[in-house]
């Protein structure tokens, strides 16, 4: 899950009950996951998985 943005424009990812971290981008996005075990994903599967819930808008949305 991608939470929505906060004032600064960072969004927290969730990964099984747990906060891995404040993304600013995509690609930090891809980093958690890749982080959690999914080495092989990149920018394009984050953006295209219907395995990631977006909060407060989808992976364009980096602003509050």
């Amino acid at each position: 899950m991608v939470y929505a943005p906060d004032e600064q424009g960072g969004r927290r990812v969730r990964v099984d009950g747990t906060i891995l971290g404040l993304a600013y981008s995509v690609g930090d996005v891809a980093a958690f996951l890749q982080e959690a075990g999914l080495q092989g994903w990149d920018e394009m599967d984050v953006v295209r998985s219907s395995l990631i819930e977006w909060r407060g808008g989808g992976p364009e949305v980096w602003t509050h």
